[in-house]
């Protein structure tokens, strides 16, 4: 009998962390399975066979897509070629729904089941995806609890798995994260411009900025930046220049240590937020982005915030300083009010754990459940 197949596109690192676990768990099942497709270091560490690295894929929003866009369909017509002619007995997309979507539309035509792992943000802009979602998932898998009632009024099949990183992490340990970065005492703001480099050329200036006068106003901070890779480190510097006298601590990866040592954190608005909510991290959500981007993000949207704790908390306690207002004197004011503000920070931070137990429910054993159903099927 030949070994069950399991094809699989992830296309950003959040993505690739999420496909890794459910790789590891559906081989732990079933040790003979061959897994294909698009992905990490991370996808290609767990046993995934990478027919092209996710960079190839992977763009954000609008930024960048147009010097992508031919290659990045001839991929995905490969793909659907590839997978057509010889079916997988699943295929999971995980997040970048632009291209997922688009790919499921076709191999559903082909009997292949797919699972969507990663509600695209559809209750929240561009609702019109929805009719699209339907006719190409076979069964979504939800990060969070209140997209389920949403693809449930839309006859999608529908599982909450909780979130990984809340299956991650644990109780936080500040004094230790500080101990291995060496830190000491002191005031400890966290600094991440975001994994992509589009981020970085936008938000690298005014973090520096701020970061200069805070340590005016809190002259024992320090701060730590985490860089997701060699190219985002070198983005910034280009960006920044020498930082000189500044206590800047840059890091090599470590954004969730980083997180864990700090008292405060000022981030690109995406997974990190949720990682710091997860760390019970009082935080600062700032991004940039094209103007156009931003028009047409704006233009279709339905909700009033950006960053997932302020969708997940009964009320957004997040501050979020979005395009124009994603400015050093804002960036300051922000985290001046928290650290000025002792109760604030404690408040902040009994709700992100609850929010973290709420999250906490073994996704990859979750997100495997599901998939296993269909491998089943396939068996029959």
């Amino acid at each position: 009998m030949a070994a069950l197949r399991v094809a699989i596109v992830a296309g950003e690192p959040s993505g690739d962390r999420l496909g890794a676990g459910l790789v590891r768990e559906l081989r732990r099942r079933h040790p003979d399975a061959v897994f294909e497709g698009i992905g990490g270091e991370g996808m290609a560490a767990a046993g995934c066979d990478t027919l092209y690295h996710m960079e190839r894929i992977g763009v954000m929003g609008l930024d960048g897509l147009w010097a992508k866009l031919r290659d990045i369909l001839a991929i995905r017509r490969d793909l659907a070629r590839r997978w057509s002619e010889d079916p997988p007995a699943v295929f999971v997309g995980v997040d970048v729904p632009d291209f997922n979507l688009g790919l499921e539309l076709k191999l559903r035509k082909r009997n292949i089941p797919c699972v969507h792992y990663v509600s695209p943000t559809v209750w929240a802009w561009r609702g019109y995806r929805i009719h699209r979602i339907r006719r190409a998932v076979s069964h979504m898998l939800a990060l969070f609890p209140f997209e389920v009632a949403y693809y449930q009024r839309h006859d999608v099949p529908v599982t909450c798995v909780g979130h990984p990183m809340a299956d991650e992490i644990g109780e936080p340990d500040p004094l230790a994260a500080r101990a291995a970065l060496g830190l000491g005492e002191g005031t400890v703001i966290a600094l991440l411009p975001g994994s992509r480099r589009s981020e970085v050329r936008r938000l690298a200036e005014p973090l520096v900025q701020a970061a200069r006068l805070l340590l005016e106003r809190f002259p024992d901070a320090r701060f730590v930046l985490p860089f997701a890779n060699d190219g985002v480190r070198a983005t910034f510097y280009e960006i920044v220049g020498d930082t000189g006298s500044l206590p800047l601590e840059a890091l090599d990866g470590q954004a969730r240590l980083a997180l864990e040592a700090a008292d405060v954190a000022v981030l690109a608005s995406g997974t990190a937020s949720l990682e710091a909510a997860l760390l019970q991290v009082p935080h600062v959500v700032v991004y940039r982005m094209s103007g156009f981007s931003y028009w047409y993000m704006r233009r279709l949207a339905n909700v009033d915030h950006y960053s997932m704790p302020n969708h997940l908390l009964p009320e957004p306690r997040v501050p979020e300083l979005i395009q124009q207002d994603a400015t050093p004197e804002k960036i300051v004011e922000e985290v001046s009010s928290y650290l000025h503000n002792p109760e604030r920070m404690q408040q902040i931070r009994a709700e992100f754990a609850t929010l973290h137990e709420d999250l906490h429910r073994d996704a990859d054993r979750l997100a495997a459940d599901v998939v296993d159903r269909y491998l089943a099927a396939h068996g029959n």
